[in-house]
């Protein structure tokens, strides 16, 4: 991920993306209302230790009810990471 001082931050050439980069934008509003857009992220590594590094913030770990974590971007959209899944 790259990030610049005004705070846009950018995803370019991730595995599995149908695209070649996605942008984040920040906007002067707070968030009031439910996410419109739900994204997953497929972990390379074992947690989510590089995402909070990154600036999400851990909202739940993965538990008895669910097997992964759930994050929210610095402005408080949420989001899921799941671990990479074992060879069958």
């Amino acid at each position: 991920m790259q990030t610049t001082a005004e705070g846009h931050a950018s995803v370019v050439g991730a595995a599995g993306f149908p695209w070649d980069y996605w942008v984040f934008d920040p906007v002067p509003e707070r968030k009031r209302v439910k996410n419109r857009v739900h994204w997953d992220v497929d972990l390379t590594g074992p947690d989510a230790t590089a995402l909070i590094a990154a600036g999400a913030m851990l909202l739940r770990e993965p538990d008895e009810t669910v097997g992964w974590w759930v994050l929210a971007d610095p402005e408080g959209n949420e989001f899921c990471a799941f671990a990479p899944r074992r060879p069958a």
